[in-house]
This record gives structure tokens, sequence and C-alpha cells, in this order.
């Protein structure tokens, strides 16, 4: 059965309105949840979340920092550093794809645990140096450059020497130079 005139156009009138219209649920519902959720997301990150990192970032760094270390059972362990350093002086080495047009300077400190280790490092000099110069030469400009990469380059210096020398026990790394010309 067809439809009055007056009852189609009413229907499409209403179906004009819906479609181009505005809805204002939207309006009134969506923006007020969504400031609720950002707000909520607000006081999560600040209050929770970094707390966490912060007493987790204090916790490592002030275990590092008063020169303790912690070893194979989780005990905090007394260390001295810079008391047995050994250093060896002006390495210099061509950085990865510079055909040999750039160079860097360094010399490298190795802080270690003890005094007889200092007299192992010396008989194998030479396997010291090349594990040195193999690290610093297979980095291009842009690593050498980056001041946060350092300790990435210490901590891979440091990994190959005691996996060459497991007998030496290495605190840490230094660069007492590091010039990139």
């Amino acid at each position: 059965m067809p439809l009055p005139d007056e009852q189609l156009d009413s229907l499409k009138n209403d179906d004009v309105k819906t479609k181009s219209g505005f809805n204002s649920k939207i309006l009134v519902m969506g923006i007020p949840v969504f400031i609720i959720q950002l707000v909520a997301v607000y006081f999560i990150t600040a209050n929770i979340l970094m707390k966490k990192i912060e007493s987790r970032a204090a916790g490592e760094g002030k275990g590092n920092q008063a020169g303790q270390v912690s070893d194979s059972t989780g005990k905090q362990q007394k260390v001295e550093l810079g008391k047995y350093i050994y250093s060896i002086d002006d390495i210099i080495v061509n950085p990865a794809g510079t055909d040999g047009k750039r160079l860097l300077l360094a010399s490298v400190g190795i802080d270690l645990k003890q005094d007889a280790m200092i007299n192992d490092l010396k008989t194998r000099e030479a396997l010291v140096k090349d594990v040195i110069i193999s690290t610093l030469s297979s980095k291009d400009v842009d690593q050498l450059n980056s001041t946060t990469y350092r300790d990435t380059l210490k901590t891979e210096i440091s990994g190959q020497l005691v996996h060459l020398i497991p007998s030496v026990g290495i605190n840490t790394i230094y660069f007492s130079k590091f010039i990139l010309q």
C-alpha cells in the first residue's frame, strides 16, 4: 500500500536531517568521556608508572655510582673503581666507511678488579689492542660521534676481552682520549 505524499515528505525530511545534521549526542557524551580518559591516563602515567621507572633508575644508578657490583648470588660487593687501571695510549684507527679520510685517536683505560690482572693484560697486550682496534674500526663516524653510543662501545670492548681472556675481571672501561678527525 502506497504511503500518502505527506508521510513521504516527512520521512524524506527525517532522513535528510539525520544524514546531514550534526548529532548532538556525540558532542554531549563523547567529549566528556574523552576528557575523563585523558585525565585518567595522565594520572596513571604520572603517579604510578613514572615513580616505578624513577625508583628502578635510582636503584641501579646508586649501586653503580657507589662502587657496588652484584655478584652471581645477588649480594652487593664493595668495589674500588679506578684502583687498578691498565692503560693503552694513542690507538689510531680509521672508522668504517671513511676510506681512510677520517681518523680516530683514542686512549683506553681498563679498570680491573685485582692488581695481578694487570700483568695478565700486559702479557697479552697485542690481543687487547687488537680487540680495541677491531671494535673501534668497525664503527662508522655517526656511531663514534654519538656520546651515548660510547657506553655501548665500552660494553662491547669489555665483553670481548672477558670472552677472550676469562681470567680477567673488568669493572669498567674508560676513554681518556677520544678525538675524531
